[in-house]
């Protein structure tokens, strides 16, 4: 066999391949029904499917044929964010520009929103500064008036 018959033959999936195919068809059941019957016959069989199932998330998952799919998760990705194509070039285009304009309304909503908690913060900056600096100014009042006979007590911090 030369390179260019190498490269026509399909690649065949092992067995275990084969068999993960299999049982991801049939669902969870047939997962679960394999463990116990590995249990059952052979105990590290049993824990080995275990294992595996918990490593590979298929015993926490609802569906195990469409978890292995990459195209079902692109596809299922595009539709919860309205990408898929409807097939119409005009709605296509014009849903586009819509959803283009939405995110540039929600940027400078953001940015407003920003700006708005800027001013916010500089206003009580400003507040906390107005409130110190009265507060040093009555102090040095206060000292410069008990500058008479007695010294000016102070309280410990």
């Amino acid at each position: 066999m030369n390179t260019a018959q190498t490269a026509a033959v399909t690649h065949q999936p092992g067995w275990f391949a084969r068999a993960e195919g299999w049982l991801d068809e049939r669902g969870k059941g047939a997962w679960i029904a394999a463990m116990v019957l590995g249990f059952i016959f052979f105990w590290p069989l049993g824990l080995a499917l275990l294992a595996y199932m918990i490593w590979s998330k298929r015993m926490f998952s609802g569906r195990c044929a469409q978890r292995r799919s990459h195209t079902h998760d692109a596809h299922r990705m595009n539709r919860r964010h309205g990408f898929r194509s409807s097939g119409n070039t005009a709605f296509d285009s014009y849903k586009a520009e819509t959803l283009r304009r939405l995110e540039d309304e929600q940027e400078a909503f953001e940015g407003f929103l920003e700006r708005l908690r800027a001013a916010k913060d500089k206003e009580e900056f400003d507040a906390f500064m107005d409130d110190r600096a009265t507060a040093a100014q009555s102090s040095d009042d206060g000292e410069k008036s008990s500058d008479s006979d007695e010294p000016a007590l102070t309280e410990p911090r």
